[in-house]
């Protein structure tokens, strides 16, 4: 089941060594370190994989990231894992819906402050007549009650978590380290099983190639992402996707030198072996590749820069 989800998603990464294997043995809390718990929701999907992960970090008094989507049996295992212990802070990577709201649920009973970047925004301003595709996805709602700094650290009870802004997926997508473990809460910016969506106008190519320059200066020991399981050599998997990333890069450049003008045609020749349901997605990718291409100078259009726009090298 792993793998089939994974080439129905991953068609367009087959370059990548992706880890696949993964139990999420829903409705437990299952211990993955010391002091740490991973739940994992069952909203299973080709962008969710087996579903979004949620962490809980402490022992007497706990801070919970990425509570996920509104769902009920969720939350009763969430409330069954907290077994009554205070609950301090209930950290929020980034407001796709997938993630965040269930924290204002979580926060009502067990009383624990929200931290989170901010609120949810756009990586840049719409253009004029431009409709974000995943607007629907975007927790709106969702205001942090801690707008926490990029490298700040908030303390519990046997544990600190220091924040990493990693704008990319979204603009306001950060990554969580449990300071003295080696170990971060990836989220959505670096998963095992699949690369992210960076989908334009809510992520940026530019923003996330320097997010993963950002944590390839780290020296992180694992991480724990927003869904599937642990990425266990950090440094060598963020150093492919980077090549990765500067391979589609070059495949869309190479598309429009070699007479591509749409990207509708880009994605048929970049993405052939992709389940063609995907290709909006793909579409989103190769769109903000070109976003990327057009502040470097290297490719022109006429007007600003969308999915039905004719592109063309500089």
């Amino acid at each position: 089941m792993a793998k089939e989800k994974a080439d129905k998603t991953q068609g367009m990464a087959s370059d990548m060594d992706f880890d696949t294997e993964f139990s999420p043995d829903y409705g437990h809390a299952v211990p993955i370190a010391q002091g740490v718990q991973r739940l994992t929701v069952n909203n299973s999907s080709p962008f969710t994989f087996y579903g979004t992960n949620s962490y809980i970090v402490g022992k007497s008094s706990l801070a919970v990231i990425d509570p996920g989507p509104d769902n009920e049996a969720h939350f009763d295992a969430l409330m069954r894992a907290i077994d009554g212990r205070e609950v301090s802070h209930i950290f929020v990577s980034h407001t796709h819906r997938d993630h965040s709201p269930l924290a204002a649920r979580l926060k009502d009973a067990t009383g624990a402050l929200t931290v989170a970047e901010g609120a949810h925004r756009a990586a840049r301003p719409l253009h004029e007549g431009e409709i974000n595709p995943f607007s629907e996805s975007a927790d709106t709602d969702f205001l942090p009650d801690i707008a926490i700094a990029d490298g700040q650290v908030i303390e519990g009870d046997g544990w600190a978590l220091s924040a990493i802004h990693t704008p990319g997926h979204t603009a306001n997508h950060s990554v969580f380290a449990l300071e003295d473990t080696g170990i971060v809460f990836s989220a959505d910016h670096v998963m095992a099983w699949a690369t992210t969506i960076v989908a334009p106008p809510d992520g940026s190519m530019a923003d996330f190639m320097a997010s993963v320059e950002k944590l390839l200066a780290r020296k992180d020991r694992i991480y724990f992402p927003g869904h599937g399981g642990p990425v266990r050599e950090p440094a060598s998997f963020l150093r492919g996707l980077r090549t990765h990333r500067r391979m589609r890069e070059r495949a869309v450049m190479e598309r429009i030198l070699a007479g591509d003008r749409l990207i509708a045609d880009m994605v048929k020749a970049i993405y052939v072996n992709t389940d063609p349901k995907l290709h909006g997605a793909a579409a989103l990718s190769v769109l903000a590749h070109i976003e990327d291409l057009l502040e470097k100078g290297r490719v022109a259009t006429d007007g600003p820069p969308s999915l039905h726009g004719i592109y063309r090298p500089a």
